[in-house]
């Protein structure tokens, strides 16, 4: 399989990459793949102008001259889509949200209404495409972290998606934490290999990666100790 990963961390040691590694450690035990990585922070990538110029050519291209349109290509060229990234205030950082707000030229503008829901219809049939996302956050595991976050990436990835919340990601590139972070992302390996036989995630499966690695008020009393310092 060709697999496109978008790194959506800011960070030259991503907590969410930790997982994301694992992962595709996983898929590639399980048969041999072609995998790129794209850290989305380290390229020019503008925001969308809402000219809709894409949608007057109609060659699945942006006026703008940077890596968007390399990513566009890279995302026809896929078969599966890997989006990593820390969860920024509910939702996904800025500078890859400029990436999922640029590939409108990936559609049209006529539109549709399918299962109840309007969308436009696409110029490129991608309805082979597989969408992960894997997103990790700071906080504990709290009743609607994610929430936002899941229902914006069920609206914008129709159709094969997997979905991964892990709590507590900072731990991951914690050290002393390796007790606690090696078996989730050994966890996160097993749950690799099931992608790539399956090309899904059982609920079983994402139930247990999206387990926290420690109860909330002892994550809460770690975190509150190292800020006092």
């Amino acid at each position: 399989m060709k697999i496109l990963v978008l790194n959506g961390s800011p960070k030259k040691q991503s907590d969410t990459m930790h997982i994301t590694r694992a992962f595709l450690d996983g898929m590639n035990q399980a048969g041999s793949h072609q995998v790129e990585v794209i850290d989305v922070i380290k390229k020019e990538i503008k925001p969308c102008l809402g000219c809709f110029a894409c949608w007057k050519n109609l060659d699945g291209k942006c006026v703008q001259n940077d890596f968007q349109n390399e990513i566009l290509s890279k995302i026809l060229w896929a078969d599966v889509i890997i989006w990593s990234f820390p969860l920024y205030c509910y939702g996904m950082p800025s500078h890859l949200k400029a990436v999922v707000d640029r590939t409108i030229p990936l559609a049209k503008m006529s539109m549709q209404e399918k299962n109840g829901t309007v969308i436009h219809d696409t110029l490129f049939d991608l309805s082979s495409k597989h969408y992960v996302v894997l997103s990790g956050c700071g906080f504990p595991d709290w009743e609607g972290n994610f929430d936002g976050l899941k229902m914006q990436c069920a609206n914008m990835f129709r159709g094969h998606l997997d979905m991964v919340c892990v709590p507590e990601t900072p731990m991951l590139s914690e050290p002393s934490a390796e007790p606690l972070t090696t078996p989730l992302k050994e966890k996160f390996k097993a749950a690799g290999m099931e992608y790539a036989q399956n090309l899904t995630l059982c609920e079983e499966t994402v139930k247990m990666l999206e387990t926290p690695m420690l109860p909330n008020e002892i994550y809460i009393q770690i975190v509150n100790a190292n800020a006092a310092q």
